[in-house]
């Protein structure tokens, strides 16, 4: 089942902003990829605003951006365009986006209950709210190398 992410709404409770920054969306990119890697989850996260106009991966997380709409719409389309729905899993805290989802036919998971899910993985980074300072340059050199992204298979 993918997970679809709500990346603004994330971002505002863990790092506790209502205006995210680049560097809380590159903490966040970077503290999801880390908790999915060691799993078979895989995950699309939008973002409201700019994105950079074109989407990126990270092995199991999929970044994309908005495209012409806000992050919600992307959502919602998403929900809306998969052949079976209900297997479509939108992590947010946003009831209007949730109540629009389950009447597309897709399910809610609540961020808490998605962070307990793909909790912290050994020697990783610090959940988003407590974390520190980030080379993220470093990380976006390491998972552009192919060998460190979905086990060296390129999509």
């Amino acid at each position: 089942m993918p997970y679809v992410l709500d990346g603004n709404n994330l971002i505002g409770l863990f790092r506790k902003t209502s205006r995210p920054s680049e560097e809380d969306r590159q903490a966040l990119v970077i503290e999801l990829a880390e908790r999915l890697r060691r799993t078979r989850a895989r995950a699309i996260l939008f973002f409201d605003g700019p994105a950079g106009g074109r989407g990126s991966s990270m092995g199991a997380l999929t970044i994309r951006p908005a495209a012409g709409g806000s992050a919600d719409d992307a959502i919602l389309r998403e929900v809306e365009r998969a052949r079976t729905p209900g297997e479509m899993i939108v992590v947010t805290a946003d009831r209007g986006l949730a109540r629009r989802v389950r009447d597309a036919g897709g399910t809610v998971c609540a961020p808490e209950d998605f962070f307990a899910r793909f909790g912290r993985a050994p020697g990783g980074p610090s959940p988003p709210e407590s974390a520190g300072p980030v080379d993220v340059d470093a990380w976006m050199r390491y998972f552009q190398d192919e060998r460190n992204r979905d086990g060296g298979r390129t999509k």
